[in-house]
């Protein structure tokens, strides 16, 4: 008889934490609705949310319009411009291309390059990937009487009108666009095929990635596309793509949420590179006197409030982006947005600190 007494009393108490924890869940879900409740305007552009840990998706959601003028409501499968989120699979490629014994972090750029100017001979790929080569951003350079898109040996050649660099290889950072546009193409020369293609081949399709692009007007297309918006007196408007737009290595990747949940836990799990290599990609670069920086091989690595973690943000025309890692605690947060406003990095940060105790 005791032991039936004490068995409810277990399966009581069972379901009362078992509530308690879809209660937390609930609230957790309802906090970040308001978080992200300036996005939730069911006639303006919105965004799409996900929180994962330990390859559990806890939260995902989308607000909004993924097109003002049809009017067609975001979902999760909707896939965003990355903007500069797309380093980190830029990094990858080049990294793996290590991993294969096809390149080197030292090498200088003039092996893929070999009519590179003077002034570029001492910049290595280590130096692409962490923003301290000192070459001049090709936003710079882009001539007014320009009419069409850049791509991304339009960067290159760029390179060639110029005679300088803001300062000397390694001993200084300074983000700059460039470097991972020519990183796109020494992927290509290496490869012998499409810096898209290889994306395709060697990340997304292995991962299960089945709607990510590397999009090329003409060449690919978007499935689900959200496209980007700006607001302006009359109201919001698609600006969807700018000249710079059709550069892929520095952030011409377009996915969802879903897809980025992926590609993280694939990240952690070690499918692509070894543990030891993604360490590097996650840890502070340093400067040729020994300084760290801020900033791994496509991850920025810095947080005021604690210790650093990697993350990125993306910015172009009609689109906000963030992505959080905690690799020790196994947790992702991704805020992708398609208007032209906004700090998704302080929303992603706020959803983060709902499960700081977890």
């Amino acid at each position: 008889m005791s032991y039936f007494r004490h068995s409810g009393l277990f399966i009581t108490w069972f379901l009362v934490i078992q509530g308690l924890i879809s209660c937390s869940e609930h609230n957790r879900s309802t906090m970040i609705d308001d978080i992200m409740s300036d996005y939730a305007d069911p006639s303006g552009p919105g965004a799409s949310v996900l929180v994962m840990r330990d390859d559990t998706i806890l939260f995902s959601r989308a607000y909004g319009l993924a097109d003002v003028t049809t009017g067609e409501l975001l979902t999760t499968g909707h896939n965003f411009r990355l903007a500069s989120v797309t380093k980190q699979f830029t990094a990858m490629t080049t990294l793996m291309l290590k991993e294969a014994g096809k390149l080197s972090l030292e090498d200088t750029i003039r092996r893929f390059f070999p009519d590179f100017p003077e002034y570029g001979r001492d910049i290595r790929i280590r130096h692409l990937l962490t923003h301290t080569s000192g070459l001049v951003d090709y936003e710079d350079l882009i001539r007014d009487t320009l009419m069409r898109q850049v791509h991304d040996s339009d960067c290159l050649s760029l390179m060639k009108s110029t005679d300088s660099l803001y300062f000397a290889p390694g001993t200084k950072y300074q983000y700059s666009n460039t470097g991972y546009a020519l990183l796109a193409l020494i992927t290509e020369r290496v490869t012998g095929a499409r810096f898209a293609d290889v994306l395709r081949d060697s990340i997304f399709r292995p991962l299960g990635m089945r709607t990510t692009v590397a999009f090329e007007e003409g060449i690919s297309s978007v499935h689900h596309r959200a496209y980007g918006h700006s607001r302006k007196a009359e109201g919001w408007i698609k600006t969807d793509q700018s000249q710079t737009s059709a550069v892929l290595g520095d952030g011409g990747i377009y996915s969802n949420p879903g897809e980025l949940a992926t590609w993280v836990s694939a990240l952690w799990h070690h499918r692509l590179i070894p543990d030891s290599l993604q360490r590097q990609a996650w840890s502070k670069a340093l400067l040729n006197d020994g300084q760290q920086i801020d900033y791994g091989y496509g991850w920025h690595l810095d947080n005021p409030a604690g210790p650093s973690y990697p993350h990125h943000d993306g910015s172009t025309m009609g689109f906000r982006n963030h992505i959080l890692v905690y690799p020790d605690r196994k947790m992702m947060i991704v805020v992708l947005t398609n208007r032209n406003e906004g700090q998704p990095r302080r929303l992603a940060e706020r959803i983060a600190a709902l499960y700081r105790d977890e």
